[in-house]
């Protein structure tokens, strides 16, 4: 990006939440190493600043904020913390092998959050920020201070919080909107308003933090770019609680697109932007809509009769950037079972996949099964596959063997056979339908308290011989895990599922018949 060196004042720094608000989302949780694969990638593509997780929430987050502390090397590590001098000492701790640290602390500012979140005055209010910021610069001198639920905070109070957390040593300030009730309009006022009403504004970068529950996170991020923040908080396919986060990919690519409008850059590489939200999508099990701008499925394609023909004749007709700039390859190869290792290779960097040797070989002898079974092998198969090979490396339990006796005669009945850590086990199971007769076996061989809240099938591709991708949701104690799997058998694709998400869940809790307790920043006192 040294094309932009003269114009640093128009850089807007990438903060990505999709470790720690991302991960939030119901059911979107990812294993630690996981969270290290998706960290690296992030680091990879440019993004400034990682905001890695919460440490005090759990063991499990501190140590996955530490060990992304030390292999880090060119982004700002950054970890969550709430007011609390504990929160903040934790979260300290956690970062402290980052060559580049950073601590985000939090406080309700608005009248609703005082009143019934925190049950104090705003004047105990301005002081826990001034102690909270202080705290947090004895450890690092780079801070940051978020004003929770800042949009429906009374601007008065919101300037005189600022101020002090700024001459308190805080050099980022984010003023988030946490409901996701603003407008960019209104938004667009309120960084203008505070930049322009604080004496010492200067002495600190302001940050935008938007949720999407009116579907305007995107715009009203880039509306408190055009009133003077230079940071933009968000997640890899805009994935986070209830209707989720700005989504990075849209935010980059509309500055890149529309610079003539939008005169700001960031340093993203662009042409990562696909493989990220592939990444992303694998982990979590949560899938990106077909028509998600940027990155979604259909976001290149074009099916009308009208759009063929201007595309043929001219690719801008209707297309305002090239596939290419994201970091999808157009190609044309169509693979089948003869297809050999080097075009599955070239298949998968086309598809923006980076797989280890291991995870190689296993994704090649799973394709060459799934070609001797199918006539011809379609992109989303492979896509289907790779991200099941991804989301189960680590599995502990998988499956060996299934056999169903399915029909009108019921009841059902399920033989299967799993590996769990290289014991083979088998039984049988009767259930009301083959999926129950499935569940209940699995049920019988991993015994566990999970309640199934979730359980969804789609075909892959078009046809009789189509892989079914089955989703599984599964819950237990308050925390969600959700995994996919794909097969052209449905069964033993919702074998795999279902045993997919049970292998999140035990890899959170070890072997022990309770999750791991975890706080949650916004919801706790």
């Amino acid at each position: 990006m040294t094309s932009h060196s003269s114009s640093e004042k128009d850089r807007v720094v990438i903060f990505d939440t999709t470790l720690r608000d991302g991960e939030q989302s119901p059911g979107a949780t990812m294993t630690h190493e996981e969270k290290l694969e998706v960290a690296e990638l992030l680091d990879q593509m440019g993004v400034d600043v990682i905001e890695a997780g919460f440490p005090i929430a759990s063991e499990g987050d501190f140590q996955a904020v530490h060990e992304i502390a030390k292999r880090t090397r060119n982004a700002v590590v950054c970890g969550l913390a709430r007011a609390a001098f504990k929160d903040i000492d934790r979260c300290a701790e956690a970062i402290k092998p980052a060559s580049r640290k950073r601590i985000h602390t939090f406080l309700s500012t608005s009248p609703v959050h005082m009143k019934h979140k925190l049950q104090k005055e705003p004047h105990e209010v301005y002081e826990m920020v001034i102690a909270q910021v202080t705290r947090a610069r004895n450890y690092t001198d780079d801070v940051e201070w978020s004003s929770e639920d800042g949009t429906r905070t009374e601007i008065d109070f919101l300037c005189r919080c600022v101020e002090a957390a700024i001459k308190a040593g805080a050099t980022t300030i984010n003023i988030p909107d946490t409901v996701g009730y603003t407008t960019p309009e209104e938004y667009y006022t309120l960084f203008k308003t505070v930049r322009e009403r604080v004496p010492n504004s200067d002495q600190a970068v302001f940050s935008v933090h938007c949720h999407d529950d009116l579907g305007m996170a995107v715009a009203n991020s880039l509306a408190g770019v055009r009133g003077g923040a230079r940071q933009i908080e968000c997640t890899i396919n805009g994935i986070g609680e209830r209707a989720g986060n700005t989504a990075l990919e849209e935010v980059v690519m509309a500055m890149k697109v529309r610079s003539e409008v939008l005169p700001w850059w960031t340093g993203i590489d662009a042409t990562m932007l696909t493989r990220a939200s592939k990444l992303v999508s694998a982990v979590t099990s949560f899938p990106v809509q077909y028509n998600k701008a940027i990155v979604g499925r259909n976001a290149f394609a074009h099916e009308s009769g009208i759009h063929q023909d201007g595309m043929l004749k001219n690719a801008q007709t209707y297309e305002i950037m090239t596939p290419e700039s994201v970091g999808v390859k157009q190609t044309s190869l169509v693979m089948g079972k003869h297809s050999g290792r080097h075009a599955f290779v070239r298949k998968l960097e086309d598809l923006g996949y980076k797989l280890s040797a291991n995870q190689l070989e296993d994704a090649f002898v799973r394709f060459k099964a799934l070609a001797d079974r199918k006539k011809q092998v379609q992109d989303e198969d492979i896509e289907a596959l790779v991200d099941e090979e991804i989301a189960t490396a680590h599995d502990r339990i998988k499956v060996l063997s299934l056999t169903v006796i399915a029909g009108t005669m019921g009841p059902q009945t399920a033989t299967l056979t799993l590996d769990i850590e290289g014991k083979h086990v088998t039984t049988q199971s009767v259930g009301n339908g083959p999926v129950d007769a499935i569940f209940n076996a699995i049920h019988s061989l991993v015994p566990h308290e999970a309640k199934l809240e979730l359980y969804q099938v789609q075909a892959v591709t078009e046809g009789t011989d189509a892989q079914a991708e089955v989703s599984v949701r599964l819950s237990e104690n308050g925390r969600s895990f959700t995994a996919k799997a794909a097969d052209p058998d449905t069964l033993v694709a919702s074998a795999k599922a279902y045993l997919g998400a049970l292998n999140k869940l035990t890899s959170k809790r070890g072997k022990t018949a309770v999750a791991e307790p975890r706080i949650h920043p916004q919801h706790a006192g």
